[in-house]
């Protein structure tokens, strides 16, 4: 029953029975009291007509017949009679007292509603031709019985009504809520990993909205799920190679059939091997360090021209090796991020620059100033960016997915570590192709 009472269908329907209970009682009061002025209005008007004509009548001075007629007449009507000197008698008299019968006989006509007695009165009074004068009074109490089964009626009409509205809000409630009901259970077997699930389109505009923003959800949600299969399916794919690798050496080594001479090359495979699965370890951690709510960024003042030049005496051995120039500009320029941060990122840029430019051409590192920031932008001599490349450039692994069979690849993960570690910083990379060719990734930060 508390569960019912915390469902939608539930508070629908409580608030439509308050509601409809505030609207029945006030409606069955002011009817109420609207039966009751009009009861008193209409034995005003018969009193008024009665007390006219019996005025009139030569039977005036007759009190047991007026008495009679009145009562043939007006139901619980009581008649008194007022002297001209101002006697009051009659089964009325108690109605009237010394100053209503002296405004009855100087006024000719009266009609009035008093409290008398301790009982609200209508009062009617009309002297005669004689002088004297003729008083009809009823009491509120008699009108009250006469309005009593008009008050039965509208309080059976108003238990009708209440009835009608508790039925009529527990239809609503069930209706308002089946959609949501509905649309509540398609979530949680989206949340229980469903997708492509059919949500109709519901009439309440705000439902169809709840309805949209689900199907949307499902789409995205298996838009993510589908690069994360196909990610893991590929990261699986590469891990596999190496541990392979070393698992066919460690084997043959176990059934000695390695001899003494190729020892050293293939402790040189297996370390290689195992360097490559370091790669993608670390990338992998580092992506989930990312995306952790407590990553830590630390800003210090950073001399950018100092950065750079550490940049280059790392990465010159390998530009040699490789017959590759690396150009890098080492002017001053300070900034405040994360020293550590801002190198890995550039490391990370280079060492894809690397990856795609061949033999004799050249990588570039600069820094410039961009109004409030500060530009990096690492470009490098390969094949560049196609407009579909730069649409996904920092999706991971959709780069190396694509140009996997066509040249050397990374883990896939460099770029978009990059990406999410300038977000960090504060600041934005882009990328597009150099003037001259290749690709260009642009890092923009604020300098302060």
């Amino acid at each position: 029953m508390i569960a019912w009472f915390r469902s939608l269908s539930g508070r629908i329907t409580i608030v439509t029975v308050s509601v409809a209970v505030l609207a029945v009682l006030v409606t069955g009061l002011i009817s109420l009291q609207l039966v009751r002025a009009s009861t008193l209005a209409e034995a005003k008007t018969q009193l008024a007509a009665q007390a006219d004509v019996f005025a009139t009548l030569p039977a005036a001075r007759d009190h047991d017949l007026l008495g009679a007629r009145a009562q043939a007449a007006i139901s619980n009507a009581k008649v008194a009679y007022i002297s001209k000197s101002g006697v009051v008698s009659g089964d009325g008299a108690l109605y009237v007292g010394p100053l209503l019968a002296r405004r009855v006989l100087n006024r000719g006509s009266v009609s009035t509603v008093e409290r008398l007695a301790g009982a609200t009165v209508v009062v009617e009074g009309r002297t005669t031709s004689s002088g004297s004068a003729i008083v009809l009074a009823r009491t509120q109490t008699s009108l009250d019985a006469q309005t009593r089964n008009s008050g039965q009626l509208i309080l059976l009409a108003l238990v009708i009504g209440i009835a009608v509205a508790v039925v009529a809000g527990i239809l609503l409630g069930r209706w308002l809520a089946r959609p949501l009901v509905s649309t509540a259970a398609i979530a949680r077997r989206m949340a229980a990993g469903e997708r492509g699930l059919p949500l109709s389109a519901h009439r309440p505009v705000e439902i169809a909205a709840v309805a949209d923003a689900l199907a949307t959800l499902d789409q995205a949600l298996a838009t993510s799920e589908g690069r994360q299969r196909e990610f893991l399916l590929s990261i699986s794919h590469e891990l596999r190679t190496p541990l392979t690798a070393v698992r066919g050496y460690g084997e043959a080594m176990t059934d000695g059939l390695i001899g003494a001479g190729d020892i050293a090359s293939v402790g040189a495979v297996l370390v290689a091997e195992t360097a490559r699965i370091d790669r993608f370890v670390a990338d992998l951690l580092e992506l989930a360090r990312l995306e952790a709510d407590d990553f830590v960024i630390d800003p210090q003042l950073v001399e950018l021209g100092g950065l750079l030049a550490q940049v280059k005496q790392a990465w010159q051995g390998r530009c040699t090796t490789l017959g590759v120039t690396l150009e890098v500009s080492t002017g001053l320029m300070p900034l405040v991020t994360d020293g550590r941060r801002l190198r890995q990122v550039i490391d990370g840029l280079v060492e894809n620059a690397l990856r795609a430019t061949p033999t004799g051409s050249t990588v570039s590192v600069t820094s410039r100033r961009s109004g409030p920031d500060v530009v990096i932008e690492v470009c490098d001599g390969g094949p560049g960016l196609s407009p579909d490349d730069l649409a996904v450039a920092f999706q991971r692994g959709v780069l190396r997915d694509r140009y996997r069979t066509e040249r050397p690849v990374g883990t896939g993960l460099g770029l978009s570590i990059a990406s999410r570690l300038v977000a960090r910083l504060g600041g934005t990379i882009s990328a597009g192709n150099a003037p001259g060719g290749g690709a260009r990734f642009a890092v923009t930060l604020p300098a302060g």
